[in-house]
């Protein structure tokens, strides 16, 4: 995958969000996140990022194929879902984003809204079990409205070639605030994380 590949699809995976998003219509438990880097506000002229080890995370998941727009719509059902069949959270939800839309028609795009729980589990249809492997990750915390976040990809790609490293995985957008906890989409905090390493390896 080449670079300006790899940029369009981390942009177009970050406005996989709505303009305006939608409150949850459930209400689980709150989750406190604990941030080792300033949040950025666009335009994320002074955006901070780094590198971690991130740890496997087993999750429960809707399955998208089709636009990224669809795949934050899916979240109150995921909750919805998950409650009907006993399953707790263990963190807040975030999404994956699979294909290049440079070269995938938009109806074959692959996409997962993902609900983290604490072990493995037999979850019923429409829900499926995965475990998100341990990877290296370039992140960063974005704060305002999910269309924001688009905003912030450039400098994180341009970190991820300062490493000597190539996109490897999904892209994935952790939301942290729930928007129905908050007045203002301003207050709302993403984590975006792009798994990488050298490439080839």
């Amino acid at each position: 995958m080449s670079k300006t590949s790899a940029l369009l699809l981390c942009l177009l995976a970050a406005c996989a969000s709505p303009d305006k998003a939608p409150p949850l219509e459930v209400r689980g438990p709150t989750f406190v996140p604990v941030r080792d880097l300033p949040v950025a506000h666009a335009p994320f002229e002074s955006l901070e990022s780094s590198w971690k080890q991130r740890l496997a995370q087993p999750y429960v998941y809707l399955e998208h194929t089709g636009s990224y727009h669809e795949t934050g719509a899916l979240l109150p059902v995921l909750h919805r879902e998950a409650l009907a069949q006993g399953l707790a959270p263990s963190g807040p939800p975030f999404g994956l984003y699979y294909d290049n839309p440079a070269v995938v028609p938009v109806e074959q795009l692959r996409s997962r809204a993902c609900l983290p729980v604490a072990a493995p589990q037999q979850p019923r249809p429409p829900l499926a079990y995965a475990l998100l492997p341990s990877t290296t990750v370039i992140y960063a915390y974005v704060g305002g409205p999910y269309p924001e976040v688009a905003r912030a990809y450039p400098p994180l790609m341009a970190h991820l070639a300062r490493m000597g490293w190539v996109l490897n995985g999904p892209a994935r957008e952790t939301y942290l605030i729930a928007p129905d906890t908050v007045e203002d989409f301003s207050e709302l905090i993403t984590e975006i994380q792009l798994p990488g390493g050298p490439a080839g390896g």
